[in-house]
């Protein structure tokens, strides 16, 4: 089993096919194959959404967390299953038990802490939490599928 630290942008962009404005993962603070993933993502006034959601009252929209941790889990699972690289892609399936506990703004440097629940071959489930600090922005179960791109 290898485990990672300290990986960096340009790894997760070599992992994942997410390029700005999707790619939402900045840094993986640990990953523990076959196990969890720690990951970053600092949330900047930059970010385009904030224009419109909300004037004068910045907030990241819930489903851009969602996605945050699905695409940590995105991480997780390629390396898991050695895949880094192989042009599989990681298609999102299901979302269950969605909370949304903080608003996340501006200046936020969110963790996103993801475990398998249940890892298979080809379809995973997964358990994760957004942290600011040690508050629980947002929380989900969910359920991604492994497989190759579109012809």
């Amino acid at each position: 089993m290898s485990d990672f630290t300290n990986y960096d942008v340009r790894r997760v962009m070599a992992v994942l096919p997410h390029r700005y404005p999707m790619l939402l993962v900045d840094r993986v603070q640990e990953l523990v194959v076959d196990e969890r993933i720690s990951a970053i993502k600092a949330v900047t006034i930059n970010e385009g959404f904030f224009q419109g959601h909300f004037p004068g009252r910045p907030i990241m929209p819930g489903v851009l967390i969602v996605e945050e941790l699905a695409q940590a889990a995105g991480v997780l699972a390629m390396e898991s299953f050695g895949l880094a690289g192989s042009g599989k892609l990681v298609y999102f399936m299901a979302i269950d038990n969605a909370k949304f506990r903080a608003p996340v703004e501006p200046g936020c440097l969110l963790t996103l802490n993801v475990q398998f629940t249940q890892k298979r071959p080809r379809v995973c489930k997964f358990a994760g939490q957004a942290l600011i600090g040690d508050q629980v922005a947002a929380e989900a179960e969910f359920m991604a599928m492994i497989a190759d791109p579109p012809a």
